[in-house]
C-alpha cells in the first residue's frame, strides 16, 4: 500500500469515525452514569486502523516509542509494557527475587508491607512468590497507610514495602521512600490507579524502587488491556525485561538478532560453549508482553493523558464542593503535600448513620448512578486468603469500616458537569429524607 492510498484510507476513518458520533442529550435517571471509563476519540480509532494495516501485530515499535514516552513522563529511566497492571504487580514483585540482585534479593518466607484494604492484585504477587504479606490499616479520608503504621510493621524479616496511591490520592511516598532507604527496604508503588498525580511536584511512580501502570479502560488511559513496570535501577530495568520475555537472558528486540555482537559466544549454566543466547533463560518467566495495536493506542492516549488527568481533578472538586457539609458523609480529602489526579470519588458512611451504605447505593443505581465498592475493602475477610500466610500490625478498625461502610462514584472524563451535578442532587436528596 502505497503512502497516498493509506492517506486516503485513514482520512475515510476520521469522516466515518464523525459520521457515527452520537449526541446524546443527558437524560437523568435514563443516562447511564458510569463510575469509570474510556475516552476515545478520532485519533485513537485512526491509530488502531494505521497499525492494523501495517499488520504490527506483536510488540514492536509503537511499543518501543511508548515505553521511552511514558519513562519521560514519569521522569524515569526505563518502562516496560506488559498485557495488564496486574501482571506490572507480578513481574515488579517478581524482579525482587532475582538472583541477579545478590544479597538484597527477596527469598521465600521474607515479609512485605502492605495494606489490608486496597486491591487484590497489588497483595497477590507477593503471595505468588512465596512472600509474606504484613497488614496494616489505612487513614479514613486518604484512604491511604500513614509512615507511623508502616514503620511499626517493620520486623526483622520485613524486605520490601508494596503501597498503591489509593483512588488517585499518593500515600505520603517521598517519606515512605526515606523509611524504606533507612531500613534497606525496597519500595514499590502500585501506580495503576494515580498516573498523572503528583507528590511535592514529582509524578507518583519516580519514588519507588519500581512502580507499576495499568491502562485498562478503568484507569487514566487505556490501550483495552495492558499495563507497565517503571524504574530507574537499570539492573531492576533489565530483571524486569527478562522476566516478561520468557525468562531469557537475550535483550532482543522481536525480529531482531545478535544485538549484543556475540549471540553465540556465550557461557551460561551447564550449557555448550556457544549455546545461541536468543535461547538462554536466566530466569523462570513470563510471556506478558503487549501487542503494537496496543501500543499505538495507548500513544494517542498518552497524547491526551494531562488533559483527561485535568478534567478528572475538575469532576471531583465539584463533586466535593457539591456534597460539603452533606450530613453523616466523610468526604475524601488529598493527602498533604499531593496533586491527585483522582481515579474516584470515595465517600464513606459514617458509623451510626440513620441510613445504610447499600441503601444509598440502591437509591442511586436506581437512578443509573454507577457506584463500586473501594474495591476489596478488607482483603483478610475475602475466602481467598483464609488459608495464606500473612501477618497483621495493629487493628484493622478502618478497613473493617471500608468494607462496610464505603464506596465511590466516578470522575473520569466522560462525565459532564451536568451529570456530576446529578450525582451531587440525587445524594443531597437522599440523605435529606433522613432529617
Amino acid at each position: 500500500m502505497s503512502d497516498e492510498q493509506k492517506a486516503l484510507l485513514l482520512d475515510s476513518v476520521r469522516k466515518y469515525h464523525q459520521e457515527i458520533q452520537e449526541d446524546r442529550p443527558f437524560v437523568p435517571g435514563v443516562t447511564e452514569i458510569w463510575p469509570s471509563g474510556a475516552v476515545l476519540g478520532v485519533e485513537e480509532r485512526v491509530a488502531l486502523v494505521e497499525a492494523a494495516l501495517d499488520l504490527r501485530i506483536a510488540a514492536g515499535r509503537n511499543a518501543r516509542k511508548f515505553e521511552s514516552a511514558f519513562a519521560r513522563k514519569l521522569r524515569v529511566r526505563k518502562a516496560h509494557l506488559c498485557n495488564s497492571g496486574s501482571s506490572a504487580n507480578l513481574l515488579a514483585v517478581s524482579a525482587l527475587t532475582s538472583t541477579q540482585l545478590g544479597d538484597r534479593r527477596l527469598r521465600r518466607g521474607d515479609e512485605v508491607i502492605t495494606v489490608a484494604a486496597g486491591f487484590p492484585t497489588t497483595v497477590n504477587p507477593i503471595l505468588q512468590n512465596g512472600l509474606v504479606p504484613v497488614f496494616v490499616d489505612i487513614e479514613l479520608g486518604t484512604y491511604n497507610a500513614t509512615v507511623d503504621r508502616v514503620a511499626a510493621a517493620i520486623g526483622p524479616k520485613t524486605r520490601a514495602i508494596i503501597l498503591a496511591h489509593a483512588v488517585g490520592n499518593p500515600f505520603p511516598v517521598a517519606e515512605m521512600a526515606e523509611l524504606a532507604r533507612e531500613h534497606g527496604l525496597f519500595l514499590v508503588e502500585d501506580n495503576c490507579d494515580a498516573v498523572g498525580s503528583f507528590y511535592d511536584g514529582r509524578p507518583t511512580g519516580s519514588f519507588g524502587d519500581l512502580a507499576t501502570a495499568s491502562f485498562y479502560p478503568a484507569h487514566h488511559m487505556t490501550m483495552g488491556e495492558g499495563g507497565c513496570v517503571v524504574t530507574s535501577n537499570l539492573v531492576l530495568a533489565r530483571v524486569v525485561e527478562s522476566l516478561r520475555d520468557w525468562g531469557r537472558d537475550c535483550w532482543c528486540a522481536p525480529g531482531e538478532s545478535n544485538t549484543c555482537m556475540k549471540r553465540f559466544e556465550h557461557r551460561m549454566g551447564s550449557l555448550p560453549d556457544g549455546y545461541d543466547h536468543k535461547y538462554i533463560y536466566s530466569h523462570v518467566g513470563y510471556n506478558l508482553k503487549t501487542t503494537d495495536l496496543q501500543a499505538a493506542l495507548g500513544l494517542a492516549q498518552l497524547a491526551r493523558v494531562d488533559e483527561f488527568c485535568a478534567t478528572r481533578r475538575h469532576n471531583w472538586r465539584r463533586l466535593r464542593d457539591g456534597l460539603d457539609g452533606v450530613p453523616h458523609l466523610l468526604l475524601p480529602e488529598a493527602t498533604p503535600r499531593s496533586d491527585p489526579s483522582w481515579y474516584g470519588f470515595v465517600i464513606t458512611v459514617v458509623p451510626g448513620a440513620p441510613f445504610t451504605v447499600p441503601e444509598l447505593v440502591d437509591f442511586l443505581e436506581e437512578r443509573k448512578i454507577g457506584t463500586r465498592r473501594l474495591f476489596a475493602g478488607n482483603l483478610t475477610r475475602h475466602p481467598a486468603y483464609a488459608d495464606q500466610p500473612y501477618r497483621v500490625v495493629g487493628e484493622l478498625t478502618n478497613s473493617d469500616i471500608v468494607t462496610s461502610q464505603t464506596f465511590h462514584v466516578g470522575v473520569y472524563p466522560g462525565l459532564t458537569d451536568e451529570m456530576i451535578d446529578y450525582v451531587v442532587s440525587s445524594i443531597r436528596e437522599f440523605v435529606k429524607t433522613y432529617g
